[in-house]
């Protein structure tokens, strides 16, 4: 029977869990600034994991702190080393997580869209209101 949370699921959550708070403590490079992982995939034989970030700020910053943390990798690998109980640490590969910025931009386009929507069903009403007789 196999286990409701498998082992790479929970090298998945524990590397997450310790990235953060190693890139958090541990790094000074001032390009990793409110950095967020939003993702982590080990993959079956745990030799490599591939890490998505996400940041606030522009895409150009995202790119550069993305190249920071793959500059640091080696470091932040060591690092995992003495806290992680397990027998081959992954090669870490970061690489940014655009799907924040995407729905961000999406919700933006819809708010607009709403916004102007009902701008146009204002003035249509108006348009539409002064035309009736009064009934006085």
């Amino acid at each position: 029977m196999p286990r409701e949370y498998s082992r790479t699921l929970r090298i998945n959550s524990q590397l997450q869990r310790e990235l953060s708070e190693l890139i958090r403590t541990e790094l000074t490079d001032p390009r990793i600034g409110r950095l967020t992982i939003t993702d982590v995939v080990v993959a079956q034989d745990v030799r490599n994991a591939k890490i998505s970030v996400s940041q606030l700020g522009t895409d150009d910053e995202l790119k550069q702190a993305v190249k920071a943390l793959n500059g640091a990798a080696g470091r932040l690998r060591h690092l995992l080393v003495d806290r992680l109980r397990i027998r081959h640490v992954p090669t870490l590969h970061f690489s940014a997580d655009m799907a924040l910025r995407d729905a961000d931009r999406v919700g933006g386009l819809i708010r607009a869209a709403i916004a102007s929507d009902q701008a146009s069903a204002a003035s249509s009403s108006d348009d539409a209101g002064g035309d009736e007789p009064s009934a006085s």
